[in-house]
């Protein structure tokens, strides 16, 4: 592996993690991948943030979406700043599975 304090380094690392992100074409695949690449708590994790930009683009309050997702205030503060935020990813992927507001 390469060093890590070169920067081109780190951005090719970021590139082939997201080709192979986008070569996976079904969700056992990404499943698999998933298994693989993280720990079953990331896995929850990240679960749970999809969740919580689920509630919160439904209009649900920080409450209520702290409440029934488990997630901590500034998890779901986080969240709801990135679904706000430019880089619409949250967005992108709520709208995708039809769960987008």
């Amino acid at each position: 592996m390469a060093e890590r304090g070169s920067e081109n380094v780190e951005k090719d690392e970021v590139a082939r993690l997201l080709s192979a992100l986008c070569s996976l074409s079904t969700p056992e695949e990404a499943r698999a991948f998933l298994a693989d690449l993280c720990t079953a708590r990331e896995i929850d994790d990240l679960s749970q943030r999809l969740e919580v930009a689920t509630m919160l683009s439904a209009g649900a309050s920080y409450v209520d979406v702290s409440h029934a997702t488990g997630a901590s205030s500034t998890t779901v503060s986080r969240v709801s700043k990135c679904l706000n935020g430019p880089a619409g990813g949250y967005r992108m992927v709520l709208a995708r599975i039809g769960d987008g507001a």
